[in-house]
């Protein structure tokens, strides 16, 4: 799977870019490599939260349902910054990116008022 996602705001650290690729990583379910369009070096791993994290539910705002142009929760996927290290890896799940898979708009949400980790450990 290849998909095109346009951001609303360019995520952080990648500005000002806001077009991404969404691929899929050959033998694992639910990771993807998600890369500027622009400029490919420009990467993050994201995980499916939906398929990996089911005890994970944040709550998305009317108004940032509203910017991503998401009526029904049905339309939203939910994934999560994969950050790998000889430590262990680690997804951040205060900083969801939620896309709208009926347009293909995106954004990475600051769950406020959450208390959800930076750094949650992902289990093998």
């Amino acid at each position: 799977m290849s998909v095109t996602l346009t951001f609303v705001a360019p995520p952080p650290g990648l500005e000002p870019l806001l077009d991404f690729d969404l691929e899929t990583v050959d033998g694992a379910v639910g990771l993807y490599a998600m890369h500027a369009t622009e400029d490919a070096q420009k990467r993050l791993y994201v995980l499916d939260a939906g398929i990996h994290l089911r005890e994970y539910t944040p709550f998305i705002s009317d108004e940032q349902c509203a910017v991503l142009d998401l009526t029904d929760p049905e339309d939203a996927m939910v994934l999560v910054v994969v950050n790998p290290a000889a430590s262990g890896t680690t997804v951040n799940l205060m900083a969801p990116i939620v896309v709208n898979t009926t347009s293909g708009i995106g954004a990475q949400l600051i769950l406020e008022g959450q208390d959800w980790p930076l750094r949650a450990e992902l289990a093998a």
